[in-house]
Parts: C-alpha cells; sequence; structure tokens
C-alpha cells in the first residue's frame, strides 16, 4: 500500500532540502522516504515557482482591469445623474 503525504508535508520537506543543511539521503532516511521520491517533490516545486510569480502578475493585472471599469461606471454614473437632473429641471415627469 502507497503511502500518501500531505501538501504541508511535501513543502516542509522541500523546504528542508533547499536549505541544503542536510543531504537528500538524510532527510530520505529521517522523514522514512524514498530518495527518488523526495527528487521528484523538488523538482516539481523548482518548477512551479516560476508560476507563482505569474499568477501574482495577473492578480495585479486584474485588479487594475477592475479599477479602470469601477472608474468607467462611476463615470456613466454620473453622467446618467446629471442627464436625468436636467430633464427632472426642465419638467419631465421622471419617476
Amino acid at each position: 500500500m502507497r503511502k500518501k503525504y500531505s501538501p504541508q508535508f511535501k513543502a516542509k520537506i522541500v523546504q528542508e532540502i533547499l536549505r541544503e543543511e542536510k543531504s537528500i539521503n538524510q532527510l530520505a532516511s529521517d522523514h522514512e522516504v524514498h530518495v527518488t521520491q523526495l527528487r521528484k517533490w523538488k523538482r516539481k516545486a523548482v518548477e512551479g515557482l516560476p508560476e507563482l510569480f505569474r499568477a501574482d502578475q495577473r492578480k495585479n493585472d486584474d485588479v487594475k482591469k477592475l479599477e479602470a471599469e469601477q472608474e468607467r461606471l462611476y463615470a456613466e454614473i454620473g453622467r446618467l445623474t446629471t442627464q436625468l437632473n436636467w430633464l427632472k429641471k426642465k419638467g419631465f415627469d421622471i419617476e
């Protein structure tokens, strides 16, 4: 039966690997995980790091788009409010 490891456990081990305070063989022995598995986790983590920063950039871009859309909508509300007030002033029955 295969062992299942939590993402937190994997992250903790990968951090230890990246610190390079102990060899991968020592960590494998300490945590009772095969060396090959640790190498796979490390490779996956290192390959995934750039995506974390791209995700931050996408979030920033999304926030900027939402702020621009909000500004456009506020401008539209202002324009429509002005038109409504002008129509009311001219005597149009607006409900």
